[in-house]
């Protein structure tokens, strides 16, 4: 692959909204592993979204919002479990309500214009 060819389709990630591989992360990795049965699976796809976003994040604001933003990305996979497990909601339920959110943060903090 020619130095080219990775430039190209680093220009197209980076057109990317980063609510995008934040909400692919959380119910992408959270069907995975329930559908598979195999909770890795789950786990990687949760990985590979929180990575997108996160070169997303620091490409368009920087390594404070990065990790401000990791965190939520981080509570929302805890937040999901704490709301399906330990108060009894249904488990689409909780990832949808924890996924919407976080995207919406992602999308308003790193995805708006930075134009004023």
């Amino acid at each position: 692959m020619s130095t080219s060819t990775l430039s190209r389709g680093t220009t197209r990630l980076a057109g990317l909204p980063s609510a995008l591989p934040v909400a692919v992360g959380l119910a992408a990795g959270f069907g995975i592993a329930q559908g598979t049965g195999v909770r890795a699976l789950g786990g990687a796809v949760f990985l590979a979204g929180g990575v997108a976003a996160g070169w997303l994040w620091q490409r368009r604001r920087g390594w404070a919002v990065t990790a401000g933003l990791a965190a939520v990305y981080l509570v929302a996979f805890v937040l999901a479990h704490v709301l399906a497990i330990g108060v009894g909601w249904p488990a689409w339920l909780a990832v949808g309500v924890v996924t919407s959110v976080a995207a919406g943060i992602s999308s308003g903090v790193a995805d708006r214009s930075q134009r004023h």
